[in-house]
């Protein structure tokens, strides 16, 4: 049997759907999907989507208890054969050419990580919505954060086996996974390319209580990483002055942005900025003066007394 180039690995919670539309953007690739293996793996989902594993020859289907993306990617790199591994997440589409750009970039010997373009999936680009607009500004930026903080998200990265095994594991749910990962990279002196061709395409968020809950996320992470002491706690409530009053240099800057090509687009921009600074703030001076209420970060994910119990021959039927 023919060994695959490349290994894609799909972490997936409770989204069969996302899942289904997922696997049939692989599944349409301009790439031959014999030197494709793809490994999703299941990290607690109330039910295994088996039926949907069966929609879709030959992709392996694996399980992770340990709640948190990084530990399902984890378990999927164990499984993967491949010496390319590619990540995506279980909502996100991927472009016609994801997979050949991801071989064609990596025939450049001096490769060893990349992270492509995530681009928001708008119903009608012609006229976003409030969301959309926002998201297509400020959600995934790839470009910034690759070259100016070290990393790549985890929904569109690559990777040569060789160097995951020298860097290590993904961290679990309580820091930022990718964050965490591409920055030991980096201080091991692995660079991480940013590969703009490199696209898969991200839904927005439909509700803005989803942006609030990701944000929660990335609060509980930050504020877990600060210094300690009467130092850290200060700076940290300054951080959430500063993000309060954000908007008033925010707004004017993210105007002429590029990605906004009507007035319309402009002001909801502007309004959303406005919401969720305010939010962000808030849960801020939570983790500092309301504990009780502040967002920690199993709170995004489901309990580990909650985590999915399959039973032996159901194990037995997905691992194969």
């Amino acid at each position: 049997m023919q060994r695959p180039s490349i290994s894609v690995v799909i972490p997936h919670l409770n989204d069969p759907g996302g899942l289904r539309r997922c696997l049939m953007s692989l599944f349409a690739q301009a790439f031959d999907t014999r030197r494709v293996e793809i490994i999703v793996v299941d990290n607690g989902s109330t039910s295994l989507p088996v039926e949907i594993r069966s929609e879709f020859q030959g992709v392996v289907l694996a399980q992770e208890e340990e709640p948190g993306p990084g530990r399902a990617r984890n378990r999927g790199v164990s499984v993967a054969t491949a010496p390319l591994i590619a990540f995506m997440d279980a909502d996100c589409v991927a472009d016609r050419n994801w997979l050949a750009t991801i071989e064609s970039a990596f025939a450049d010997q001096a490769l060893e990580v990349a992270g492509g373009q995530v681009r928001i999936a708008m119903a009608n680009p012609s006229r976003p919505t409030m969301l959309e607009a926002y998201e297509s500004v400020f959600s995934y930026r790839q470009k910034h954060y690759i070259e100016k903080l070290g990393f790549s998200c985890g929904g569109n990265l690559a990777m040569r086996r060789s160097v995951f095994d020298r860097v290590g594991p993904f961290a679990g749910i309580e820091i930022s996974e990718d964050r965490d990962w591409g920055q030991r990279a980096t201080a091991m002196g692995v660079r991480t390319h940013f590969v703009p061709e490199m696209t898969v395409y991200h839904p927005p968020s439909k509700l803005l209580s989803e942006l609030y809950r990701r944000w929660d996320r990335h609060i509980s992470h930050d504020f877990a990483r600060r210094p300690r002491g009467w130092v850290g706690r200060t700076n940290w409530i300054l951080r959430a002055v500063a993000v309060l009053f954000s908007p008033i240099v925010e707004v004017p800057r993210t105007l002429p942005s590029a990605q906004l090509a009507t007035w319309r687009e402009r002001y909801l921009v502007s309004v959303a900025i406005g919401k969720i600074r305010v939010h962000r703030a808030k849960r801020m001076l939570e983790q500092v003066f309301d504990p009780g209420r502040a967002v920690t970060s199993l709170d995004w994910n489901r309990p580990k007394s909650s985590r999915l119990h399959a039973s032996a021959s159901e194990k037995q039927a997905t691992l194969g």
